[in-house]
């Protein structure tokens, strides 16, 4: 059993309530929305958290919780708790739990998506094997998701691709399994190279995959670049990005709300002839093939 301790604050004071759970005890301190609010887009460079913030610390069931709550207002300052909660919970493996919760999943005709501890549905199917980990893309996103379903009703056979903003590499493996020759895995978060190289041997396709930073990506240009990223950042690296696909070769985008999905366009169309390809939700994927 644990005790989880929650304080509901305003985004500036999170972090300093964060670093006084900590200093109390806290085995895990997290942060929640605590008005339903979304965050679909931040500036390149910040991590916003929401205006209205749950911060929740773990702390063991013995753990003496009425001299937490006397440091912590000793620390704050005007000496006064923000609104709180403190509730019981199940001692269980959360990993564990997640887990169980992450079932196989189809895109197109012959992609799946499994989790190690599922036998796959379609044994001679294209299987990726995939756990919830270090970086975010697990397919479970209408941006993923759609970029999978074009991989797979595209198979990029015999090509060169470049996964932009790669995360767990999910879409660098699906390339590969689905006959790409090779892929260059770029992305400027290292847990998430080291997430895509994991995910790569898993899959056995790490002969097939590169790993690097941005900084150190190759300059040749290949057959397809896959971007599933933010609409922000897509049009600040569209001139970066033509420059990485060949005359003729695809890109696919996404990542991008439909409502930006028309300036994103514009952008673009200068490199490619670009159009939408699906939406899902709330969510478009566009695609199109570089200009001579």
């Amino acid at each position: 059993m644990w005790l989880q301790l929650k304080f509901e604050v305003p985004s500036e004071q999170a972090d300093h309530l964060a670093e006084l759970l900590e200093k109390a005890g806290s085995s895990a301190v997290t942060m929640q929305d605590a008005a339903d609010q979304p965050l679909f887009e931040p500036p390149l460079g910040t991590t916003p958290l929401w205006n209205l913030t749950w911060v929740c610390g773990l702390f063991e069931a013995d753990a003496n919780m009425d001299a937490v709550l006397k440091q912590i207002k000793n620390s704050c300052a005007d000496r006064t708790l923000p609104p709180h909660q403190l509730n019981p919970l199940e001692d269980k493996d959360w990993v564990r739990a997640w887990m169980d919760s992450f079932k196989p999943m189809s895109f197109g005709q012959r992609l799946w998506i499994c989790p190690s501890n599922h036998t796959p549905p379609e044994p001679d199917a294209v299987n990726i094997m995939l756990d919830p980990g270090l970086a975010f893309g697990t397919g479970t996103h209408p941006t993923t998701a759609m970029c999978l379903s074009w991989l797979d009703a595209n198979p990029p056979e015999n090509k060169d691709v470049i996964d932009y903003g790669c995360g767990s590499g999910i879409l660098a493996i699906a390339a590969c399994k689905l006959g790409a020759q090779k892929a260059i895995a770029i992305d400027n978060d290292p847990q998430a190279l080291i997430a895509t190289r994991e995910n790569a041997k898993a899959n056995q396709v790490t002969d097939l995959i590169q790993t690097c930073l941005p900084e150190d990506a190759p300059t040749a240009s290949v057959d397809l670049l896959l971007a599933n990223i933010l609409a922000g950042p897509l049009h600040e690296l569209a001139p970066l990005l033509a420059e990485r696909v060949k005359p003729q070769g695809q890109i696919v985008l996404s990542g991008i709300l439909q409502t930006q999905a028309d300036e994103l366009i514009q952008t673009y169309s200068q490199f490619f002839t670009i159009q939408l390809w699906r939406q899902e939700e709330d969510w478009v994927c566009l695609s199109g093939h570089r200009l001579t």
